[in-house]
């Protein structure tokens, strides 16, 4: 926050000093940012293209590896799993829009669209000078919607293409239906959101793709400049706003790439443990073996508290519903063991599985006992602490029972 307010006051200062001076010959938008003007049959609209050779490294990440997406990786990526068929076009999207809150009130003023054409990559800007272009915005993305199978977004499926759906209903334009798409949050989530501070795309790209975007304007302060543009009519910080975009849609494809190549090659060890987890958990309705591999992996270069225990846990799961007890009961026990926190579950299971598999009451009532002790040690809740003893009372019955 205090950094956004730190740039908001640099832009102020920036356009107070450029209207305090009078340039001799203002460059005109379409100009400085290279783009073109264009006509459709609802009216003008500002057009930036950009090529990449798929060869173009974003960061550590090349292109190249978005365009070799297999089916089977892009479905994995999907939000439902659904299959796509082989050579489908995917369209990476990302808005700037007039605010965050959604509904009928929000524009998407700037559309940033990327797609593989051949052995290039084009990023595409279409750009709403004043609000009343944007008919002439949606019939421009309503005709290039129609050439591709599916979207790639990050958080798209809960902010930008419910608001491109209202601005295209508003409009009285067809949205796409039911068309494929790979929403990256999750993903990303799935995979580093036990290690990183948070998964928003300027920290996944600086992590993972190692790319850092210089003098970057943070995406909170983007509506401010898009309204002091409409207020004064002057570019300002307006090159900023695209160049943010732009690279917004790059990360989609060098994430993209990043993605589906560590799902083909999964177990990879050259990955960290939390990532490898992470491809387990993508992995296991699909490709089971290979799923419990990547959690092994894991586990076995150091996954660490608190995710190795919720891990183990996962997997004692999997062996109970198996029904091979003595596996469960080992990952219960190393779950057990958690050097930084009580977790009542693994010892519960472990004391039933005594109790009731192989009835034995006295180990289980050891368990239970061990059990009591640390979480009275931890400070476990009352409700917690409560269980334990009714479960401890419970076995004693039971063996003053056999014993007489």
């Amino acid at each position: 926050m205090a950094r956004d307010l730190t740039e908001l006051t640099r832009i102020i200062r920036r356009i107070e000093a450029k209207t305090r001076v009078r340039p001799t010959a203002a460059a005109s938008l379409e100009t400085l940012l290279d783009g073109a003007v264009e006509e459709t049959e609802r009216g003008r609209l500002l057009v930036v293209r950009r090529r990449y050779p798929v060869s173009h490294r974003h960061g550590a990440q090349s292109l190249l590896a978005a365009r070799e997406a297999t089916p089977a990786a892009l479905a994995l990526l999907s939000r439902g799993g659904e299959a796509v068929s082989e050579g489908c076009r995917l369209l990476y999207l990302d808005t700037e829009t007039t605010g965050l809150a959604g509904g009928t009130g929000t524009y998407a003023f700037l559309v940033g669209v990327g797609f593989f054409d051949g052995d290039e990559f084009e990023v595409r800007q279409f750009f709403m000078r004043d609000l009343d272009e944007e008919p002439a915005l949606l019939t421009v993305l309503e005709e290039m919607f129609r050439k591709f199978d599916g979207f790639v977004t990050y958080n798209g499926a809960g902010f930008d293409l419910p608001l491109l759906e209202t601005r295209f209903v508003l409009g009285r334009r067809r949205f796409p239906g039911d068309i494929f798409h790979v929403d990256l949050l999750g993903p990303a989530r799935r995979l580093w959101s036990a290690r990183l501070a948070d998964c928003r795309l300027g920290t996944v790209e600086q992590d993972v793709l190692g790319f850092v975007r210089d003098d970057d304007l943070p995406g909170a302060l983007i509506p401010t400049v898009y309204f002091e543009y409409l207020r004064r009519k002057r570019p300002d910080e307006l090159p900023r706003v695209f160049e943010h975009n732009r690279h917004d849609i790059l990360s989609l494809a060098a994430l993209t790439g990043w993605v589906a190549d560590a799902v083909e090659r999964a177990p990879h060890p050259a990955l960290d443990p939390e990532a490898l987890a992470g491809l387990g958990r993508m992995l296991e309705g699909v490709h089971p073996d290979r799923s419990l591999a990547c959690y092994r992996l894991a586990l076995d270069t150091g996954l660490p508290t608190p995710s190795r225990e919720r891990l183990l846990l996962r997997l004692a799961h999997r062996e109970k519903r198996l029904a091979r007890w003595d596996e469960a009961r080992a990952l219960w026990e190393a779950a057990a063991r958690s050097p930084r926190e009580f977790d009542p579950r693994p010892w519960e299971e472990i004391a039933k599985v005594h109790e009731h598999r192989r009835r034995d009451l006295a180990a289980a009532r050891q368990v239970v006992e061990q059990a009591l002790a640390l979480a009275r040690r931890h400070r476990a809740s009352a409700r917690v602490l409560a269980a334990f003893e009714h479960r401890l009372e419970r076995l004693g019955r039971r063996l003053a029972a056999v014993s007489g």
